[in-house]
């Protein structure tokens, strides 16, 4: 599996029901995606947001069976309307460690994502068995509807990423970013 995210950083003032809308109208032709595990349409806003990315923004996160869906979306039509729309954004991936989705994934309406240096020659496997531990709690113990463990190897990072039905508990998540899921598409 592999994680995906970008984003686009939106002007303080944006008039953010634009997003709000373009989600409403768009967000069901994703639904059913060939490769798709779930695609979760985030928003923060200047106003509300938590931690060191509160701004105006849009940044979907993705989990895909494989880069091949991967590589099919980003050179297909729905990434060509999003970036013509706000613009060529970097892609975020990470190699995926661990998933749990719950059956009830489609009741999410916060997201907490948290990126993690890997100190230089950290014990990756040892690593690796803690993140998958620590995601099947965030399901199984804490009650989160998806969590996402995974690592990059360029800047040696780790991501957790965890959908929500309610606000997560603070003590809980990271003071990395707190989104609003506006829809949530499954293959």
């Amino acid at each position: 599996m592999i994680a995906m995210q970008y984003s686009f950083v939106l002007p303080a003032d944006y008039d953010m029901s634009i997003i709000d809308r373009r989600i409403a109208e768009k967000g069901r032709f994703t639904d059913g995606l060939t490769g798709l595990v779930f695609k979760a349409y985030l928003s923060t806003r200047k106003a509300v947001a938590q931690g060191p990315e509160s701004e105006n923004r849009y940044a979907p996160f993705y989990l895909w069976e494989s880069s091949a869906g991967m590589n099919d979306f980003l050179s297909g039509p729905g990434f060509v309307a999003v970036s013509q729309s706000f613009g060529w954004p970097s892609v975020k991936t990470w190699s995926v460690w661990h998933a749990e989705v719950s059956e009830f994934i489609a009741n999410a309406r916060f997201a907490s994502r948290e990126v993690i240096p890997i100190r230089p020659h950290a014990r990756l496997d040892e690593l690796r068995g803690r993140e998958t531990r620590y995601a099947r709690e965030f399901v199984e113990q804490h009650g989160a509807l998806a969590a996402v463990a995974g690592f990059e190897p360029t800047t040696w990072s780790i991501v957790r990423f965890q959908l929500w039905k309610e606000t997560p508990p603070a003590a809980l998540v990271a003071d990395d970013c707190i989104y609003a899921v506006g829809h949530i598409s499954r293959r």
